[in-house]
């Protein structure tokens, strides 16, 4: 599997915080140069994807607007990262900071949520800046932005802007709890990070334990989720744009998403009246994780038919006809007082292997709770090419977690590495707006781009 980054890990290091053009001039430039937007092929796809010839731009930061492009550049398309000249991404700053021989230094954050992508360099608070990003909206198909609400707005390049010269645009805006006015409920412009999504999402308040504080999910949950629920969003609009030629604005909250995937707990509280808590389980088990000799594997028995098998399995056939253990609420009411200490008690003497050998044996759902590096050893996820080994210009061969998608028409991992800052600034202004190499010069002696 090779030596994983983070042996490479600086321990030094520590996480830090991170004129518009008229529509028939416009209409020109699009017709000049969408030709050669859909003949883009990315180096490092060896069949054709799914996204191939849509031009993305990511007006992004941080995660949840990376991740949604990153699935985006996954599948074909060309991603243009929009980054501040000089300073880029905050999240390029964030632990694990990794270094080469050389001492030049790579973000092992900005690593996970960037690959396959491009970086343009652009200040789009100056009005040259601006007009930059018209002309480059006005030749591709998707802006992603998960920016502070009302900042695109603030220096005109919102989609009401957009559009006026690209209606066929389609527009995302990841917030914290929403941007459409039709919708805007109280909340609306506030910030929001992940786990203030994940708390007021109601999913923090059902992790942990019953007698302890609520627990944050251990991931950035909020984010990716919403990055995932944007990029479904994204190829709905360009299937709709498809059929109408038009494309529209998504407006994605990062607390309705965490609010929708708690649906199990509100759907309880709305047809019962109910409030679940962390730490126990009403209406299955035996269910969770439950300690064996080198760890812990996970259980779940969720129907009548399985209990009868899980019985088998531990050798206590009697149990199926016990009164505490006749459902799924009735054992989970008895978990601790009955039927606990008699399922630790027989997985006290097994190993991690010995025990889900002996439940997968007999039909029943079982697996280990595995680390992270057992994760990274897994044969299973080998044979699944999940892991993408990619070339960073700066550590060099590195293995990271790529696309869990599987299409049998499309089946190459793409690998080009995430881009340095501004990388391919002069050939995107080159390429796509044909500047001159002297323009592209002034622009970058101003700090323009």
């Amino acid at each position: 599997m090779g030596t994983p980054a983070a042996s490479r890990r600086d321990a030094g290091d520590s996480m830090v915080e991170h004129s518009t053009p008229s529509a028939s001039s416009a209409a020109t430039l699009g017709g000049a140069l969408r030709a050669e937007a859909e003949r883009w092929q990315d180096v490092n796809a060896e069949t054709q994807k799914p996204l191939q010839g849509i031009r993305v731009l990511g007006v992004e930061q941080q995660v949840a607007g990376p991740y949604c492009t990153m699935m985006l550049a996954q599948q074909g398309a060309e991603v243009v990262k929009i980054e501040r000249p000089g300073i880029g991404d905050s999240s390029r700053e964030m632990a694990p900071i990794l270094r080469n021989d050389k001492g030049e230094k790579s973000s092992g954050y900005f690593l996970r949520f960037n690959l396959n992508k491009r970086s343009l360099t652009l200040d789009i608070t100056r009005p040259e800046g601006q007009e930059i990003f018209r002309k480059l909206a006005a030749v591709s198909d998707v802006v992603v932005e998960n920016l502070r609400p009302g900042l695109m707005e603030s220096v005109g390049l919102d989609y009401a802007k957009l559009k006026a010269t690209n209606p066929r645009l389609v527009y995302a805006a990841i917030s914290g709890f929403g941007t459409l006015p039709e919708y805007a409920g109280p909340y609306a412009g506030r910030p929001a990070y992940d786990i203030v999504s994940q708390a007021m999402g109601g999913l923090m308040h059902t992790c942990g334990f019953e007698d302890r504080p609520p627990a944050w999910l251990g991931i950035a949950l909020g984010d990716i989720y919403s990055g995932v629920m944007a990029a479904y969003g994204i190829t709905l609009a360009l299937l709709d744009r498809a059929r109408s030629g038009q494309g529209q604005y998504l407006d994605v909250s990062m607390y309705d998403n965490m609010a929708s995937l708690a649906e199990r707990y509100v759907t309880a509280y709305s047809l019962t009246g109910t409030v679940v808590t962390r730490g126990r389980e009403q209406y299955i088990a035996p269910w969770g994780p439950f300690p064996v000799k080198d760890g812990y594997i996970a259980l779940i028995i969720a129907t009548e038919r399985d209990w009868g098998k899980f019985c088998q399995a531990i050798g206590r056939p009697e149990l199926v006809d016990e009164p505490r253990c006749r459902s799924g609420p009735l054992r989970a009411a008895n978990m601790d007082g009955f039927l606990r200490p008699i399922v630790e008690a027989w997985l006290g003497d097994r190993t991690k292997e010995e025990a889900c050998a002996v439940f997968l044996g007999h039909g029943l759902p079982a697996g280990p709770v595995q680390d992270a590096r057992e994760v990274f050893d897994c044969p299973h996820l080998q044979k699944r090419e999940l892991f993408v080994e990619s070339n960073d210009p700066v550590l060099g061969p590195v293995k990271l977690v790529g696309s869990p998608l599987k299409l049998s028409g499309s089946p190459a991992q793409m690998s080009a590495p995430a881009p340095r800052l501004g990388e391919h600034t002069g050939e995107i202004l080159r390429r796509v707006l044909t500047l001159s190499a002297a323009e592209i010069q002034r622009l970058a002696e101003e700090k323009v781009v």
